[in-house]
C-alpha cells in the first residue's frame, strides 16, 4: 500500500504530524516532554534492576505510562488516523482493481533457476510478468483488498499443482479450465463459499472441503488451500 503513496503524500503527512507535535509540545508547556522523560527513566531502571520485585513494577509502570502517554498525544492520533483512512481507501481501490495472477508457460530457453511467480506482499497488488514462467506453487500471503487467480493460461503439472492463499479481509475468485480436476479446503471466520455448483451462504468458523469426481484418479489437477478472515471465495470454471 505505501509503495503506491505519492512522496508529496507521505511529506504532507509527516509534515502535519510534526506541526502538531510541535504545537502540543508548547501548547502544555513542556509537561508531555517531562512525561515521557519520567517514563522512560522508570522503564530504564526497571529494566536494569528486572531481577528484583521492585524493578519489575518500576519497568511495567514505566512501559504503561509511556504508551498512554504517546497515545495521548495529538500527533499520534492524527497518524493513526491517517493510516486506517489509507487501509480503507486501500481496500476500496483494490475492490474496484482486485489482483489478478496468471501463471505462464515456460520458454524452454530459459534457464530453470526462476524468481518465484508472486513476492509476499501484505498490502497493494501485484501480478506476474509479461514473460512466460514455468510453473511453480503459489503461496500468497494477503492483508486487504481482493484476489483473482486465473489457471486458464497455464499449463499444469503431470502430478499435481497446489495454490495456497492466506488472506484477512477480501474476496478470492479462481478460473479453473473445464478438464482440471480441484479439490479445495477453505476455512473463514466469516463468509461465504461459491464452488462450481456447490453453496454456502453463511460461514461463521468454518472450514469447508470440496473435491471433483475424477480427482483422485484424472490429470491434470489442482490443490487449492484458503484462509480468509472475512470475505467470499468462488471457484469457476473458465
Amino acid at each position: 500500500m505505501f509503495k503506491r503513496l505519492s512522496t508529496d503524500t507521505i511529506n504532507t503527512i509527516l509534515i502535519i504530524g510534526v506541526i502538531l507535535l510541535l504545537v502540543e509540545v508548547v501548547f502544555f508547556e513542556g509537561g508531555l516532554v517531562f512525561s515521557v522523560l519520567f517514563s522512560g527513566l522508570m522503564l530504564y531502571i526497571g529494566w536494569k534492576k528486572y531481577r528484583k520485585l521492585w524493578g519489575k513494577v518500576f519497568f511495567w509502570i514505566g512501559l504503561l505510562t509511556l504508551v498512554f502517554t504517546i497515545l495521548s498525544m495529538i500527533a499520534v492520533r492524527f497518524l493513526i488516523v491517517a493510516v486506517i483512512f489509507l487501509f480503507v481507501r486501500d481496500y476500496f481501490r483494490s475492490r474496484q482493481d482486485p489482483e489478478r495472477v496468471t501463471p505462464e508457460i515456460l520458454d524452454e530457453e530459459l534457464p530453470h533457476h526462476q524468481e518465484p511467480l508472486l513476492q509476499q506482499k501484505f498490502f497493494g497488488n501485484q501480478s506476474t510478468k509479461d514473460q512466460s514462467y514455468q510453473w511453480s506453487d503459489i503461496n500468497i500471503h494477503g492483508g486487504l483488498g481482493d484476489r483473482i487467480i486465473d489457471l486458464s493460461q497455464t499449463v499444469l503439472p503431470r502430478d499435481e499443482a497446489v495454490i495456497s492463499i492466506r488472506h484477512l479481509v477480501g474476496n478470492i475468485v479462481i478460473y479453473v479450465p473445464y478438464e482440471v480436476e480441484v479439490t479445495i479446503h477453505h476455512s473463514a471466520v466469516i463468509g461465504r463459499a461459491a464452488i462450481f455448483q456447490y453453496r454456502k451462504s453463511k460461514l461463521f468458523n468454518q472450514v469447508v472441503s470440496y473435491r471433483t469426481p475424477g480427482y483422485s484418479t484424472a490429470r491434470p489437477r489442482v490443490k487449492i488451500i484458503t484462509s480468509l478472515l472475512s470475505g467470499d471465495v468462488e471457484v469457476k470454471r473458465i
